[in-house]
C-alpha cells in the first residue's frame, strides 16, 4: 500500500523498459482485448445472475499470458529449459510440404555491409561523397551471383545470396553519408555457417569498393543434411511411397539433427504458398499425409519401437 513502492515498480516496469510495438503486435493485442470483451458481454448476458469472476481490472492479463504461451512454446525455448522433452527416435515436423518428405534444410544467415561518405547540400552536391551510389558496384556483383545447385543424397538443393534491404539518407536535399545493405545467403547443408560466411566475404571482396565495407554478421543458423539413410527416417520415407526432396529454408530440423536426432518435414500444403494472403491448404492432402502418418507409426508401434 505504498505509494513510494507503486511508482517505483511503475517506474521500472512500465516506463524504463517500454518499447513500442510493431503494428502487427498492436492488432494482435487489440483483438485479444475485443474478444475478451466480447466474451464477458456474452457471459453477461447468457448467465444473468450467475456468480462469476469478471476479467475488469485484468485485461492486461491476457496479451501479457499470450506471449507467455507463445513464446514458451518455440523450441528454442524447451531446447533451453527443458532439454529432455526433445529426445527422440526420430522427430517429424509439421511443415508444408505438400504431402512430400522434405529431408534437412538449408542454412540461413544475414550480413550488414555499410559504407561512410560525406554529407554534403544536394545544391553542392560535389562537396559530399554519396555513401548509397558507393553500394552500387557491390549490388551489380549480387545481381551477378550464380548459385550453386548441390545434390546431397537425392536432393538437390539451391543456394540464393540476395540483398533484402538497403537503408541511407538523410533528407531530400542532402548527400547520405551512410548507407549499407542487408544480405541474405541460404546456403546448402554441406556447408558450415563458417564457410559460408566466407563464401560470402569472398563474394563481397570481390565487388568494387570492397576496401572500405565494413562487413557485420547480424544473424546465423546452421543447415541439416538430409539424413534419410537413418532406419526410423527411411521407413518414414518408405511410408511415405518414397517421394522426397530437400527443403528450401530454414526449419528446427537443425535443432534435432545437431542433437543426432532424425528428423524430417512432412506435412499438407504447399510450401510456396507460405505466408501469403492465398496460402491455403488442400483438404485430400491433409487425409493424405494423415494416412501415411498413421500407418508409419502403426507398424512402428507393432515392431515395438518407442513412440
Amino acid at each position: 500500500n505504498s505509494p513510494a513502492k507503486r511508482s517505483w515498480l511503475a517506474e521500472r516496469m512500465e516506463t524504463r523498459h517500454r518499447r513500442p510495438l510493431a503494428a502487427p503486435a498492436r492488432a494482435r493485442m487489440l483483438e485479444l482485448l475485443v474478444g475478451a470483451e466480447g466474451f464477458e458481454r456474452f457471459c453477461h448476458v447468457k448467465y444473468p445472475g450467475t456468480k462469476r469472476f469478471s476479467l475488469e481490472g485484468s485485461e492486461a492479463l491476457i496479451p501479457l499470458l499470450d506471449l507467455v504461451l507463445t513464446h514458451g512454446a518455440r523450441l528454442g525455448v524447451i531446447e533451453a529449459e527443458l532439454p529432455d522433452w526433445l529426445d527422440a527416435d526420430v522427430a517429424i515436423l509439421g511443415e508444408p510440404t505438400g504431402g512430400l518428405i522434405e529431408a534437412g534444410c538449408q542454412g540461413t544467415l544475414r550480413v550488414r555491409v555499410s559504407v561512410h561518405g560525406a554529407r554534403a547540400h544536394t545544391a553542392r552536391s560535389w562537396m559530399g561523397d554519396n555513401a548509397i551510389h558507393r553500394l552500387a558496384g557491390l549490388l551489380g556483383t549480387l545481381d551477378g551471383y550464380v548459385p550453386r545447385r548441390v545434390d546431397i543424397d537425392g536432393c538437390e538443393y539451391r543456394e540464393g545470396l540476395q540483398a533484402v534491404a538497403v537503408t541511407g539518407g538523410v533528407a531530400g536535399n542532402v548527400v547520405p553519408d551512410r548507407a549499407s545493405v542487408d544480405i541474405n545467403f541460404r546456403f546448402a547443408p554441406d556447408r558450415s555457417t563458417a564457410q559460408a560466411l566466407a563464401h560470402v566475404r569472398e563474394v563481397i571482396d570481390g565487388a568494387p569498393g570492397s576496401t572500405e565495407f565494413d562487413v557485420e554478421l547480424t544473424d546465423s543458423a546452421g543447415g541439416a543434411l538430409p539424413g534419410l539413410s537413418h532406419p526410423a527416417a527411411a521407413e518414414l520415407v518408405a511410408a511415405a511411397d518414397h517421394k522426397f526432396r530437400a527443403k528450401y529454408g530454414w526449419t528446427d530440423v537443425s535443432r534435432f539433427a545437431a542433437r543426432g536426432t532424425p528428423a524430417v518435414n512432412f506435412g499438407p500444403g504447399d510450401p510456396s504458398l507460405a505466408h501469403r494472403r492465398d496460402e491455403h491448404v488442400p483438404v485430400e492432402q491433409i487425409h493424405a499425409v494423415h494416412r501415411v502418418l498413421r500407418g508409419y507409426l502403426s507398424g512402428a508401434s507393432d515392431a515395438g519401437e518407442s513412440l
